[in-house]
């Protein structure tokens, strides 16, 4: 068998990876790498690796027991950010490139990405548990306010002052209970989706110009599309959704004022592993970023999960209902959040070429 070239390795390489030379300066960087600071290999070469990020660790002390020992190092549970993004927790791995006596190998492994994928499958789940109980609430409660909002307003007919406030009130609050309980509904009667190969940049549009008529009407919206981007395998429609409610989210996040960046590219690195231990590649990216105040801290792990919101008011349903439509597209979807910058990327495969 004919091995490929070092430099496709390197490029192929799914795992962040940095050669430093003998002064810890940065002398290569592989695309991973690039994709996960958020800096190009021009931004990074020449300089010292601290210059261009916070890494929680004695990376000097570490590169030097490395070329003392002449053996690798392996630092476990610590923070990498550049500044511009929530510091992600990784296990750093430095080893001595071959016989060179001063070229470090560094890779980081984000332990971020793997949590998340672990979590897939479980907020998949709940997702399935929270939509069987949703359908039964809504029927079931329904009919009662039904009859309360009836009762109150034939009540009403022989009350005067307070008391016809009082069943103003309850008829008010039984009308918005309903509407609530058919968002509920909603969420439970996703039906699967209808796959075809769909152009990503079609239906962000659709979703873009709708936001620009109604909730984003006073956001600034930004294209950075990639024009060579090939179709997904997706249902038009719930795609819309889900970019509709993420664009949503932004604007209210921004409370209707600020810019909204719509982003796609493509990425091999990323494959969703299936429970049977196969792997599929999610190539197609889009982002979603807004300048707004960042998710609280305390539901940033969770918020994909049913009834979790940051908002007042909030039913925790629609951002449950995008990652159940994404996981039944078979892609995946995470979010980074700080103060001032917030990314939804949603990851798809690519459709297959018609025989």
């Amino acid at each position: 068998m004919n091995l490929p070239p070092p430099g496709i390795i390197w490029s192929s390489l799914p795992v962040p990876a940095l050669l430093i030379d003998g002064t810890d300066r940065v002398i290569e960087v592989n695309p991973a790498a690039e994709l996960f600071l958020n800096l190009s290999a021009k931004a990074l070469k020449g300089h010292v690796l601290g210059e261009r990020l916070a890494i929680s660790a004695p990376l000097e002390e570490i590169f030097s027991r490395v070329r003392k020992n002449r053996s690798g190092l392996f630092v476990n549970d610590i923070e990498v950010t550049t500044g511009e993004k929530a510091p992600v927790q990784c296990n750093l791995q430095a080893a001595p490139l071959g016989e060179d006596p001063d070229t470090v190998l560094l890779l980081i492994s984000p332990r971020e990405l793997a949590d998340r994928l672990g979590r897939a499958s479980m907020v998949k789940s709940a997702a399935r548990s929270a939509i069987g109980m949703a359908e039964m609430l809504a029927h079931e409660i329904k009919n009662p306010l039904a009859g309360i909002a009836g009762a109150a307003q034939l009540l009403s007919m022989n009350l005067k002052g307070d008391d016809l406030e009082l069943t103003d009130l309850i008829v008010d609050e039984t009308r918005r209970i309903v509407k609530l309980l058919e968002q509920v509904e909603q969420f439970g009667n996703v039906r699967p989706p209808e796959k075809k190969a769909v152009n990503l940049h079609d239906v962000l549009d659709r979703a873009r110009k709708s936001a620009a008529v109604g909730f984003g009407l006073h956001m600034t919206i930004l294209e950075d599309y990639d024009p060579s981007l090939p179709p997904t395998l997706g249902d038009a429609d719930q795609l819309t959704q889900v970019f509709l409610n993420l664009l949503k989210n932004a604007a209210e996040a921004s409370k209707g004022e600020g810019t909204i960046r719509i982003r796609t590219f493509y990425d091999y690195a990323l494959r969703l592993r299936r429970p049977d231990g196969g792997g599929k590649a999610l190539p197609l990216q889009v982002e979603i970023i807004d300048d707004g105040p960042g998710i609280p801290p305390d539901i940033a792990a969770v918020i994909f999960e049913p009834f979790v919101s940051g908002r007042e008011n909030g039913t925790g349903l629609g951002l449950a209902l995008v990652s159940k439509i994404i996981s039944d597209h078979d892609g995946w979807i995470s979010v980074d959040s700080v103060p001032g910058r917030t990314v939804f990327r949603i990851s798809l495969p690519i459709a297959p070429k018609e025989s």
